[in-house]
């Protein structure tokens, strides 16, 4: 239970609470607009306290993410793990096309040597 109270966690627990608290008051606000005869308002008394439901949710799954000693998501990596498959294009009668493909061919070969 001493890892909630570092830094980091002390931060993270602060902004969780503040930002619950702003949440709800902006709702407060938003339901004295709306007897007050603001139409609009009405959606709001129920988006605010959503929004502070959210930051609860969060705060509690993070904690049980920490407590469980489960690391944060992965990074995925966008590079495809093997190359394309090598095909053969008739593009002799297009130069402009035949260069395309060449450079397109260089950038796979240098991607895949990485």
């Amino acid at each position: 239970m001493r890892k909630f109270f570092t830094p980091g966690w002390l931060g993270l627990h602060l902004i969780a609470i503040v930002l619950i608290g702003i949440f709800l008051l902006a709702g407060w606000w938003q339901l004295t607009r709306a007897q007050g005869g603001n139409l609009q308002s009405w959606a709001y008394v129920i988006e605010w306290p959503m929004f502070a439901i959210f930051v609860v949710a969060m705060w509690v799954r993070m904690v049980r993410d920490e407590l469980r000693g489960e690391p944060a998501e992965p990074r995925r990596s966008f590079i495809p793990s093997r190359s394309a498959p090598h095909m053969e294009i008739d593009d002799e009668d297009d130069e402009e096309l035949a260069a395309y493909n060449r450079r397109l061919a260089r950038l796979n070969d240098e991607t895949t040597r990485h």
